[in-house]
């Protein structure tokens, strides 16, 4: 029986990428122009133009797997719901209070983070539960009458309940939401007890407040992408990626649009993650660019860096507590403006700058043809000929080069009174810097070297500048997968279905209450391993962890459970497990303190399928005889060691076998993208078909 056609969609703020597999193989892939009016538009044609090339109709596709930026980009353009909030009387300053501190402690203009409600839509009602759940006011329902008129008055469309210790305690938060939603139907409710049952007011407030203001609008986004795809012939059930690396079904994303933000980005992680596997990389540092924005993730022992809490929309992009918490399971990244369409300018000072705005696709560079006027990163790389124009996009769009040199001219080379190879090269220069800086800060946050890790670029623009890149972060080694220009949608073809959940549950380790503890483990098990069974039949895996700490610390440890029930006889070894953790991650443990638990997690998903091994390639100095093959054609490309325009050699990737080795400067060019390989680079093709890049000087 052959095996089930699936299709992956990756929308993306410039770019839709789709890919059709069927099983692990990768059978066809597509790159369309996103339509931002009704994104579903572009997702359907590109999924439509795979499955008529294979053969096929909608009918045999038997899954969908989907990711979008919709809810990042509503939440960093501020283009949600109305929100009002519903707190414990006593507590409505809790966004205005935040965590009490300046994130820029003497920056007399400091920008504070917009969290946005402001304390006009701040209401309460009367109650009180405490940390242990137990109830030391009832919620007073007489309140009820008053609270819809100031919801009335407000002009809210979404309700953000979160009352105080409601993750001890949800009854209170459930009653209320009951109330409200018979009273007033159309308002959509998001409570703090399901979307983040954990400790912390502020981080859980803003949590819920971000999953109420995209809520309406994922809520009919999902609906109308259903629908879509379901007229269109589509039988199969639609899974979306989340921000975790795992995948839900679309009723649970509806509920929880938050955990979907970043879930691009994640998959383009799990993809790096799957091929280092399989290279037998240890240490890697994924680059993803894309038409907007470029991702960087550390990748170990083929295990994305993972986190517990980010943040959205910071006033200062690099400066930790200058945006709006949110505190969910995600794969840990970095992200800046430095994309295909990120605009370049000259500042009053004189400066070239580059993002983190973007021309996005509409209209898009310059150079497309859609009236884009400014200057943007692409324009830059047509500019000095490191893409084809005849190949560009797959031919889908004719590239107008008098106005990608004109917008050059206009915004950078005039101003700074460069022509426009150096203007171009400018631009280049900069945005590469970006990139490298970005990479350099994340690994330093993480107390990791990038010297020895190989890095993994795809995306659009990934593999066209990251020679430039790791020559910048001090990386040697560089591998670039096949089908790397749709690296995120094929990303979403390996992911497994998967969903998280975690409480707060404070225990003592000496003391602790192993009863509630397994019950409340039991619980969520069944709770999570209920979302996966609505979107797989497969047999699913459970992971358990605990967040741990020493006593009056302010963050925790993440701690590994018998995935069994607890006893008395695994205390020892979880304190063991804690006291290494903290030894490998701060130096040496804490003797003779106290040891707590604040939070617990419970991680169901289905098993995840072990990549094929691909051996390495042979050494390249000096090459095999005839390993070196002839060139397609040349091409003039700005060199940035040269400075100049020199004669690159260009290859199709379709021509390359294993084994062959190219030395640089030459361009690798494939149907939606095309890797740079640098002055002083060689490349190597391996047994599986990825390009392995090594720095020679």
């Amino acid at each position: 029986m052959p095996s089930p056609f699936r299709i992956a969609i990756d929308i993306g703020g410039t770019f839709t990428d789709v890919a059709l597999g069927r099983g692990a193989d990768i059978l066809a892939t597509a790159k369309v122009l996103t339509t931002h009016q009704d994104p579903s538009q572009a997702a359907l044609s590109g999924a439509a133009e795979l499955v008529s090339g294979a053969g096929l109709s909608m009918a045999d596709i038997s899954g969908v797997v989907h990711g979008t930026t919709l809810a990042t980009n509503a939440l960093i353009e501020r283009r949600g719901a109305r929100v009002a909030c519903i707190l414990t009387e006593g507590f409505r300053d809790i966004l205005e209070i935040a965590y009490e501190r300046r994130y820029a402690q003497y920056d007399i203009n400091i920008e504070k983070p917009d969290l946005i409600v402001p304390r006009s839509r701040c209401f309460t009602v009367p109650e009180r539960v405490d940390v242990r759940g137990r109830t030391v006011q009832p919620l007073d329902e007489s309140a009820l009458p008053r609270l819809l008129t100031e919801l009335d008055n407000s002009g809210a469309t979404a309700v953000a309940i979160c009352l105080l210790h409601a993750y001890a305690n949800p009854r209170h938060e459930r009653r209320l939401a009951d109330l409200i939603q018979a009273a007033r139907p159309k308002l959509s409710v998001s409570l703090s007890a399901e979307v983040s049952p954990e400790a912390r007011e502020f981080d859980r407030l803003c949590t819920t407040v971000a999953n109420a203001y995209v809520q309406p609008l994922m809520a009919g986004y999902l609906r109308a992408f259903s629908d879509a795809f379901r007229a269109a012939g589509m039988t199969a059930p639609v899974l979306m990626m989340t921000a975790g690396g795992g995948m839900t079904t679309l009723e649970t994303a509806a509920r929880f649009p938050i955990r979907l933000v970043e879930s691009g980005p994640a998959s383009g992680a799990i993809l790096a993650a799957r091929l280092a596997t399989a290279c037998g990389a240890d240490q890697v540092l994924s680059l993803d660019i894309g038409g907007t924005t470029a991702k960087l993730c550390l990748i170990d022992h083929g295990r994305p860096q993972t986190s517990r809490a980010f943040e959205i929309a910071r006033a200062e992009r690099f400066t930790k507590g200058s945006g709006m918490p949110v505190r969910i399971p995600v794969i840990e990244m970095i992200e800046i403006g430095a994309g295909g369409g990120s605009k370049a300018r000259v500042d009053r000072m004189g400066r070239l700058t580059v993002g983190p705005d973007s021309a996005g696709s509409e209209p898009g560079p310059a150079a497309y043809g859609r009236g884009g006027q400014d200057a943007t990163v692409s324009d830059a790389d047509i500019a000095q000929g490191l893409v084809d124009p005849d190949r560009f996009a797959e031919g889908r769009i004719s590239l107008d080069l008098a106005a990608c040199r004109s917008a050059i001219d206009r915004a950078i080379g005039a101003p700074l009174g460069l022509d426009t190879a150096a203007a171009a090269a400018g631009i280049s220069t900069i945005v590469d810097e970006n990139m490298g800086a970005a990479a350099r800060v994340h690994a330093i946050e993480s107390g990791k070297d990038l010297g020895q890790r190989t890095m993994i670029a795809f995306g659009g623009n990934g593999p066209l500048h990251a020679t430039h890149v790791a020559a910048r972060a001090g990386v040697r080694r560089i591998i670039v997968p096949r089908d790397p220009g749709v690296g995120s949608a094929v990303g979403f073809l390996h992911a497994p279905v998967g969903f998280e959940i975690v409480r707060s549950l404070h225990m003592e380790l000496d003391g602790i209450d192993l009863g509630a503890v397994n019950g409340l483990l039991d619980a969520m098990q069944d709770e999570a391993a209920a979302v996966v069974a609505m979107g797989s039949a497969e047999p699913s895996e459970t992971r358990r962890t605990a967040f741990m700490r020493y006593v009056g610390q302010g963050h925790e440890i993440e701690v590994t459970l018998p995935v069994q029930a607890l006893t008395d006889g695994d205390l020892g070894a979880l304190r063991a497990t804690f006291e290494a953790e903290y030894r490998h991650q701060f130096s040496r443990p804490v003797p003779g303190m106290r040891i707590e638990i604040l939070n617990w997690a419970v991680h169901v998903t289905t098993p995840d399928q072990p990549p094929d091994p691909v051996a390495p390639p042979a050494p390249t100095a000096p090459p095999a005889p005839g390993a070196h093959i002839a060139p397609n054609r040349r091409r003039a490309i700005h060199c940035d060691i040269a400075g100049e325009m020199v004669a690159a050699a260009v290859f199709d990737r379709t021509d390359l076998a294993s084994g062959n080795c190219i030395d640089g400067p030459a361009l690798i060019v494939e149907p939606q993208t095309t890797t740079l390989l640098s002055t002083g680079w060689r490349a190597v093709v391996d047994d599986a078909g990825n390009l392995v890049l090594e720095d020679q000087r």
